[in-house]
């Protein structure tokens, strides 16, 4: 298996391929500067009785913006292009972002989150409509396994600020997302909307309305798709969201101390782009079912975990596991989508995920309410998962073994189709 420097120097389009590698970061930015520092904004309005349940919900607000706003943004995409709905998006994610930093007051910071959630919507989804446009099949596996190595590396730099930062202001994490007008410079420089031509694997045009033999939406596909990636990200974001106060659990209340332990273990998620990367070529099933295993069996250890070190060991373990979710669920989407669709079909995508990360945080606390503890809550969500692992693996495993045994009606599949696409 190449280098990640190796498979880098084969790619086409490395500017806007940088780029869009760190603006997909951005929506996941707005939730992982936030774990090390929810403790001390509860504790901030702590004279507010339902701040417990109010805070992580204003944290994952996005995530409810996304859910609703993601499938009209779709919408736009399709039918009036790409690049002026991300670069302005892009801007707005900034000016939301940091509003919170000038504000004391938990409904506007809602709102403020809300608003944060709707430029996230479009980001997400014109960003992964273009690594569809932009490239071919091989091409988009690569630029979303360097996505997956690169993730890591920005959300363990972020951590470790957003501890140190929170302990001089609580709501000093807030500046940080300032760096989306930095971003927005960068786009307006050098991205370009993509045009359509017929031969495949050449750069799209996606200006024009969708033609009129495009051919039905893949209703019945996006409605798989769409559950599966709703319980996902549910699952996804429980440390993302929640993580904070399980630490605080097993007597770690310091956000610098947070923010220490877990820098580490975010670092892994590399290894779950490469886990992802070598699994490349199997079918769908084992993907998912392989990033379920990891990612749940991470938070049921961490559920179970009476001391910092085997806490941390959990977090590994779910670390990888959510190096591969995300690009195991965005390539499984793109074989179900044709281009005339590509952008709804993303669009709806998005929503389901992001409506995951919004009632993440509130599953947990009903969890919470039923077990008696944050951790109980993360052996529930670990064990729902790895049932899911374990279907996914079955179908997964099942289909490869099928494809193997020669029969009379055995056909090769046509240029377009993978294995994944009955997955």
């Amino acid at each position: 298996m190449r280098s990640p420097l190796a498979v880098f120097r084969h790619l086409t389009l490395k500017p806007q391929g940088i780029i869009i590698v760190i603006s997909a970061f951005l929506p996941i930015f707005a939730i992982v500067t936030m774990f090390p520092a929810l403790p001390s904004i509860i504790q901030h309005f702590g004279d507010n009785p339902n701040a417990r349940e109010l805070v992580p919900l204003m944290v994952s607000a996005p995530g409810l913006a996304i859910a609703i706003a993601a499938p009209f943004a779709g919408f736009f995409v399709d039918r009036f292009g790409r690049i002026p709905l991300l670069v302005w998006a892009t801007f707005f994610y900034g000016v939301f972002g940091t509003a919170p930093f000038f504000l004391d007051n938990l409904p506007l910071i809602f709102a403020t989150r809300l608003l944060l959630g709707v430029c996230e919507a479009a980001i997400l989804t014109v960003v992964n409509t273009l690594i569809g446009d932009y490239w071919d099949d091989k091409g988009r596996r690569d630029w979303l396994f360097l996505q997956g190595v690169a993730g890591p590396l920005l959300a363990s730099a972020v951590i470790r600020i957003a501890g140190p930062v929170t302990e001089l202001r609580w709501n000093g994490i807030f500046l940080i997302y300032g760096v989306a007008f930095v971003i927005f410079v960068l786009m307006k420089l050098f991205l370009f909307e993509p045009k359509k031509e017929k031969a495949p694997a050449i750069i799209p045009d996606i200006t024009a309305p969708p033609p009129p033999d495009a051919g039905p939406f893949p209703v019945k596909s996006m409605i798989l798709v769409g559950g599966v990636t709703l319980f996902a990200s549910a699952l996804y974001y429980v440390f993302i969201i929640s993580g904070g106060l399980v630490f605080r659990e097993i007597g770690v209340t310091s956000p610098s101390q947070i923010s220490k332990l877990s820098a580490l273990p975010s670092l892994f998620v590399m290894l779950g782009a490469l886990v992802f990367r070598m699994l490349g070529g199997q079918p769908n099933g084992v993907q998912l079912g392989s990033f379920f295993l990891l990612l749940c069996g991470g938070l049921l250890m961490m559920g179970l975990a009476e001391s910092i070190p085997f806490l941390v060991a959990g977090l590994i373990v779910q670390q990888i596991g959510v190096g591969m979710s995300v690009p195991s669920l965005i390539a499984w989407t793109q074989t179900k989508l044709p281009f005339e669709h590509r952008g709804r079909g993303l669009g709806i995508w998005t929503a389901c995920f992001f409506f995951g990360q919004f009632s993440s945080p509130w599953l947990v606390a009903r969890a919470e309410g039923i077990t008696g503890s944050v951790r109980g809550a993360f052996v529930v969500a670990g064990a729902a998962g790895l049932v899911a692992a374990a279907i996914g693996l079955f179908s997964g495993l099942g289909k490869r073994s099928t494809a193997v045994e020669p029969t009379k009606t055995a056909q090769i599949p046509r240029s377009g189709t993978t294995e994944s696409d009955s997955a």
